[in-house]
């Protein structure tokens, strides 16, 4: 009988002749579910049971500082470099923020932006009033020109008159 039969079944072969009589059947392997693993990390990635209780390292352990530092200072000189290739800052006030960046001046990208708006704003202040500055002493200079050329022509007219009268 079939009891026998399965007993005696010694080879490898035997088990495959007993499989395809259909004595013998592979039993389905038993489900292992994700869903609950599912559910929990989709709320904890709403924030959920990740309270004080919940965390055995210290929060360097768990988001180093250094990693945060990382990202922040790629970030911050990735937009300098935009700026600068785009022609928004040029080179010396690229290199003074480049500096800044690395000594930690700037807590985000924001700051960072807002800062160099702020510097643009002043650069171009100061060269207008530099420009303005020039603008005026051209302008000085010429008309003490023109002044001294007519002084020198009146003292020529009285210099012919005198010569004149003589």
């Amino acid at each position: 009988n079939e009891t026998t039969e399965i007993a005696n079944a010694n080879s490898r072969q035997n088990i495959r002749k007993l499989v395809k009589d259909g004595l013998i059947i592979r039993k389905p392997q038993a489900i292992h579910s994700r869903s609950r693993v599912r559910r929990a990390l989709e709320a904890k990635r709403k924030g959920r049971h990740q309270g004080y209780g919940k965390r055995k390292g210290t929060a360097n352990a768990r988001m180093p500082e250094k990693v945060i530092w990382m990202r922040r200072i790629r970030t911050l000189r990735r937009l300098l470099r935009k700026y600068r290739e785009s022609k928004k800052i040029d080179s010396h006030l690229y290199h003074s923020l480049y500096l800044r960046v690395k000594g930690n001046m700037f807590k985000n990208k924001r700051i960072l932006m807002e800062y160099i708006h702020k510097k643009k704003a002043e650069n171009l202040r100061a060269k207008q009033l530099s420009d303005q500055a020039e603008a005026r002493r051209s302008k000085k200079k010429e008309s003490r020109i023109r002044r001294q050329g007519r002084q020198r022509a009146k003292q020529a007219q009285i210099l012919q008159q005198e010569s004149a009268t003589e």
